[in-house]
C-alpha cells in the first residue's frame, strides 16, 4: 500500500544537498524535484540541482558529486522515472542504477537517496509525482535531511 508523506517539522541545518535529476519523464521528474527543493529549503539547507538525460546518467554524476564535493554534501537525492514498456529494457536500467546508486554510498560514505522510481504505467508515476499526497520527492528529501542528521552524529 503507498504511504502518504508525512508532514515534518523540517529541523534547521547548515548542510549542503545535491539532487541529480533526469529530463527524461520530465512532467513526473519535475513534481519531485520541485518537491525536494521546497523541503531542503524550508530546512535552511543549501541545494545544488544537476539535471542529467535520463536515468541511466544519473549514477555518474551522484559519483562524481560523492566524491568531489567540498565541504561533504549532507546527501545526494537522486531523481527520476522509468516506466516499463514492452521490452525488458527499463528493468534493466533500473536495476543497473540502484546497484550503482548503494556502490556510491558506501564507497563514499555518502547518503545517497534513491528515488528513481521504476513504475508500472503512468497512473503510477501520477499518483507518486503529482499527487502531493504521495510525491516521492518530498519524502526524498526528508530522508536525506534525517540521513545528515545520523551521518553528522557518527563522526569522529
Amino acid at each position: 500500500m503507498l504511504q502518504t508523506n508525512k508532514k515534518s517539522k523540517a529541523q534547521k541545518t547548515r548542510a549542503t544537498f545535491a539532487i541529480v535529476a533526469s529530463r527524461y519523464n520530465a512532467k513526473y521528474v519535475d513534481a519531485m524535484l520541485r518537491a525536494a527543493q521546497a523541503e531542503l529549503k524550508r530546512a535552511g539547507a543549501k541545494v545544488r540541482t544537476v539535471r542529467v538525460p535520463g536515468a541511466y546518467e544519473i549514477p555518474v554524476v551522484a559519483a562524481r558529486l560523492a566524491r568531489a564535493s567540498t565541504p561533504r554534501l549532507g546527501g545526494i537525492i537522486c531523481l527520476g522515472v522509468i516506466l516499463r514498456g514492452a521490452t525488458t529494457h527499463a528493468q534493466h536500467i533500473g536495476e543497473a542504477v540502484s546497484n550503482a546508486l548503494a556502490h556510491i554510498q558506501v564507497q563514499h560514505e555518502v547518503p545517497v537517496i534513491h528515488e528513481v522510481l521504476l513504475l508500472e504505467n503512468a497512473d503510477q508515476a501520477r499518483e507518486r509525482c503529482l499527487d502531493p499526497r504521495h510525491n516521492r520527492g518530498l519524502e526524498a528529501a526528508q530522508t536525506a535531511l534525517e540521513m545528515a542528521r545520523v551521518m553528522e552524529s557518527l563522526r569522529d
